[in-house]
């Protein structure tokens, strides 16, 4: 039995779809693990073929250990309450709470093996949406009674508005975009991700116990590339303006009104582009799409999908 969480999110969304749509694993043998209604109609379908749905809330762990119950694998997607990381949270206190919460749930509750989701940035990575995901890393790598693997989940295509100066599609009038800095960045599709991640999980071999590694396409677009392909969806130049990080965090939460503790969270990411942290050269990501006669989405066709939708 797979027990997957996050599945009305993106990347456990992607998965769950990927695991049905392929028929990779019987329906019967996936447990959805929601903080959300277990009667809410978007799971019929589902329970229609054999499926299990039940509650799991990262701020209660006994409703976890219940939800992962005769479990053997956990897909465990990473909590998206962000804010447990503002402001340089200290150890133990940021989003690696629910995280190492729901790994000891897991553990209380018999599983052998857990998939995590982290983040295609460098493994000592200086971006502060990485300090959860490297804290949660090392405390899986240093259980003994458990398996791992850690997922290193490449930059989504669809979040490039974010790298992008929090970009707006709808009403977005700058000519000019700021950021913190700028590099390459292996950009990946969610659907993408979500096929790939499924065919790691349902392997039957050992090759992924106890491996860190990364899934991300091997073509790359810097931001200066997103300006240019932004400037020819929408008719005219948009540019990107490279400044200071303090010079970031001062446009985005005085003149934006953006919120200061997400900006100076978030604003380290650039810091993390400059040292081509985001370059994934080594990664199974397109030969296990080619597996399945697919190839990667190329970012150029998300952007132009998200500006004209």
């Amino acid at each position: 039995m797979l027990a997957l969480t996050g599945c009305t999110g993106k990347i456990g969304g992607a998965v769950f779809d990927a695991l049905l749509t392929n028929q990779l694993i019987p329906p019967s043998q996936l447990v959805v693990c929601t903080s959300s209604s277990t009667e809410d109609a978007r799971w019929d379908a589902f329970k229609s073929q054999g499926g299990i749905v039940r509650h799991s809330n990262y701020d209660d762990p006994e409703s976890m250990v219940k939800a992962f119950s005769g479990c053997t694998k956990l897909f465990l997607v990473s909590t998206p309450r962000v804010s447990m990381d503002f402001f340089d949270a200290p150890p133990g206190q940021g989003r690696e709470r629910h995280h190492t919460d729901a790994i000891r749930a897991a553990q209380k509750a018999g599983v052998k093996h857990i998939y995590y989701t982290s983040l295609a940035f460098g493994p000592e990575s200086v971006a502060g949406v990485m300090r959860a995901h490297l804290r949660t890393e090392a405390f899986l790598k240093d259980l003994k009674d458990i398996k791992f693997t850690v997922i290193r989940e490449g930059l989504y295509n669809e979040s490039w508005p974010l790298y992008f100066g929090y970009y707006d599609l709808k009403k977005d009038d700058r000519d000019e975009v700021v950021t913190a800095g700028d590099g390459p960045i292996s950009w990946t599709s969610i659907a993408d991700l979500g096929l790939a991640s499924a065919l790691v999980v349902v392997d039957p071999s050992e090759k992924y116990v106890g491996k860190t590694f990364y899934l991300s396409n091997s073509r790359t677009k810097t931001l200066k590339d997103i300006a240019a392909i932004v400037s020819k969806v929408k008719g005219r130049e948009i540019r990107l303006k490279t400044v200071s990080l303090e010079e970031h965090c001062e446009y985005y939460i005085t003149k934006m009104g953006r919120d200061k503790g997400a900006v100076e969270w978030w604003c380290t990411s650039y810091a993390a582009l400059e040292r081509n942290e985001c370059w994934i050269k080594d990664s199974p990501f397109n030969e296990l799409l080619s597996s399945r006669g697919r190839q990667p989405k190329p970012v150029e066709e998300t952007i132009e999908e998200m500006l004209k939708g």
